[in-house]
C-alpha cells in the first residue's frame, strides 16, 4: 500500500507518492488552484483511489521556533476538509520546516531555471516531506 503526501499552499499543492513498498518517495504532480477548494480535494481523492493509498502525509509549516503560525492554522483547516472527504484514510501531519528551501536548492544545483521551478518545487517539497516520514518508519 502506498502513502500520498501533500505540500499544501494557497495557490499550488505539491503531491508525492511512495513506492508500493513504502521505501522511496517520488514526485507526482502539482495541483493548481486558487479560490475553489473543491478542486484540490477532488483531485486528491482521485489520486488516493488510483494509487490505492492507505494514508496521506501532509506537511505542517511550523515556525522555526516550533510554534504554530497562520500557515499552520490554514493547513490544519485543510486537514479537516480532507478528513471529511476521505473518512477511511489516515491523515498524518508531518513537520515540513525547510523542505521548500531544500527543494529550491536542489533544483538550483540541478541547473533548472527559476521560472521552470515554480510548479516542480512544490512536488519536490512534498517528496522531501514524504521521504522524511518514510525514513522515520525504519
Amino acid at each position: 500500500m502506498r502513502i500520498l503526501c501533500i505540500d499544501y499552499g494557497d495557490a499550488r499543492i505539491g503531491v508525492a507518492v511512495s513506492d508500493p513498498l513504502g521505501l522511496i518517495a517520488q514526485m507526482l504532480e502539482t495541483i493548481k488552484w486558487k479560490d475553489d477548494i473543491s478542486k484540490p480535494l477532488q483531485r486528491i481523492a482521485e489520486l488516493v483511489g488510483s494509487y490505492d493509498c492507505e494514508a496521506i502525509v501532509i506537511g505542517i509549516p511550523r515556525n522555526m521556533d516550533g510554534t504554530a503560525g497562520p500557515r499552520e492554522l490554514k493547513t490544519r483547516e485543510f486537514i479537516k476538509l480532507l478528513e471529511e472527504r476521505l473518512p477511511g484514510i489516515r491523515i498524518i501531519p508531518w513537520d515540513e520546516r525547510l523542505t521548500t528551501v531544500m527543494a529550491q536548492r536542489t533544483m538550483h544545483d540541478m541547473g533548472i531555471e527559476a521560472k521552470k521551478q515554480k510548479g516542480r518545487i512544490d512536488q519536490m517539497a512534498a517528496a522531501f516531506i514524504l521521504q522524511g516520514y518514510l525514513d522515520s518508519l525504519k
